[in-house]
């Protein structure tokens, strides 16, 4: 017992919680923010991730208001549940960041990527290429006697499962567009 004559770690009789409350836990957070479309904006928002040694799992830009010239910005990010708070703080103080989001916590959110495929082969790696692409719902976008070029939406652990299936049967190329996302509902 303590001079006050409160258990070390309690807070049901103090005004201080003395209890630890970080977590070493790395956790996987899709940030969204609404930016002026304007020249420099993305630079800023990579150079806080990049000075502060953040890692920055996907990235996606694109303008979503013309007339107001507005621009959404989707980063998927991991680290620390207290990395994560000071990053959507530090976001939220850069002058032309309008909106930051956390769709991790702020409750259901629909995550799509898009994903182009380029699969190599003949014979029976070829037509079980395609077996795989029908299962999967792949578009071909291109093909040639000796490769087909899939069109693969979807969330990230299914385009990772086609893309991992393709590797024995020829994977020759992969180019991915980053997790595009948004809040469900109103």
């Amino acid at each position: 017992m303590n001079a006050l004559s409160i258990k070390k770690g309690s807070s049901r009789k103090s005004a201080y919680n003395l209890r630890p409350t970080f977590s070493d836990v790395e956790e996987r957070h899709t940030l969204s923010l609404i930016v002026d479309n304007e020249a420099g904006v993305l630079a800023r928002v990579i150079g806080l991730f990049s000075g502060r040694g953040y890692n920055i799992e996907s990235l996606t830009v694109a303008e979503t208001d013309h007339l107001g010239h507005l621009s959404r910005i989707t980063i998927v990010t991991t680290g620390t549940p207290q990395v994560i708070e000071q990053i959507k703080a530090q976001l939220s103080r850069i002058v032309p960041v309008h909106e930051v989001h956390d769709l991790t916590v702020e409750g259901a959110a629909v995550e799509r990527e898009l994903a182009l495929v380029k699969v190599g082969g003949t014979g029976e790696k070829r037509v079980e290429a395609m077996r795989m692409a029908d299962v999967f719902r792949a578009k071909v976008v291109d093909t040639t006697l000796e490769s087909f070029v899939f069109e693969l939406t979807g969330d990230v652990r299914k385009i990772d499962a086609f893309v991992d299936l393709m590797r024995p049967l020829g994977l020759l190329e992969v180019a991915r567009t980053g997790v595009a996302a948004m809040a469900r509902g109103a």
